[in-house]
């Protein structure tokens, strides 16, 4: 039952980090990619690490990979906030749908 816990976790992980990706491709402008690599990257990443805690060896190695979710947070949060300020210290506005 564990295997097939890790497996639909690590599989959703890889579904969240593709729709991140196609995020990153396929939104507008900087703000809207930064939100979809900031949300679904992280959920993707808790996923992944979760599924491998499941069938990590021992407890200490799976608390090791837990510790590194939130640390991704916060430093993803961190990046993200400073990418924002700089795109708009630089004047990048927010896409806005051209009105007909």
């Amino acid at each position: 039952m564990i295997e097939f816990a890790s497996i639909f976790l690590l599989l959703a992980g890889a579904f969240f980090f593709l729709a991140g990706t196609i995020g990153l491709l396929r939104f507008p402008d900087i703000y809207s990619r930064l939100h979809a690599l900031a949300k679904a990257d992280n959920l993707g990443l808790g996923c992944v690490l979760f599924g491998l805690a499941l069938q990590a060896e021992s407890l200490a190695l799976a608390l090791k990979l837990l510790l590194i979710w939130p640390l991704v947070l916060v430093a993803s949060a961190g990046v993200s906030y400073a990418i924002a300020r700089r795109a708009d210290a630089l004047g990048i506005a927010p896409w806005r749908k051209a009105e007909k």
